[in-house]
């Protein structure tokens, strides 16, 4: 997730933003109805199939509930691949969110890093100037000393 690096400082600090948490939510509830028409459609199939599964005395009705046995089964089939595929999305989701919560830590501790060294570059900036005041002293008090003058 990319986050935009402006002015990202305490905006962030206390969870996801309100545009991830409405994407999240969004993402929850298209799964929850992924669940509900798969696992539908199997009890669905599944009851009509048993409902078929009657033997009856004419050879064309047996053959017609045999396959109309055949495409329930292949309905049911697809239902609980639809059902694996989601299972699988949810662990890379799962794996993945870990992974973006690893670069939001990342992210914190980069600009805790950056804020130490501004701070550091402040401070020596700082110690440069107060080096460069007490030479400029140093060397006005040397140039206007008497020992200056008398060794020429």
């Amino acid at each position: 997730m990319n986050k935009g690096g402006a002015g990202g400082g305490t905006g962030g600090a206390g969870g996801p933003t309100a545009a991830a948490a409405a994407a999240a939510a969004q993402k929850q509830k298209s799964l929850q109805q992924r669940v509900d028409n798969d696992i539908g459609n199997i009890v669905d199939n599944f009851s009509i199939v048993v409902n078929v599964a009657r033997v009856n005395d004419p050879p064309v009705r047996n053959s017609q509930e045999a396959f109309m046995m055949e495409v329930r089964a292949a309905r049911m089939v697809q239902a609980a691949d639809s059902l694996l595929k989601l299972v699988s999305e949810l662990k890379q989701t799962a794996i993945f969110s870990g992974f973006a919560s690893l670069n939001d830590h990342v992210d914190k501790r980069t600009a805790e890093l950056n804020q130490q060294a501004e701070k550091t570059d402040r401070m020596l900036a700082r110690i440069g100037e107060d080096a460069a005041a007490s030479l400029k002293e140093m060397e006005s008090h040397y140039y206007s000393s008497l020992q200056r003058s008398n060794q020429q």
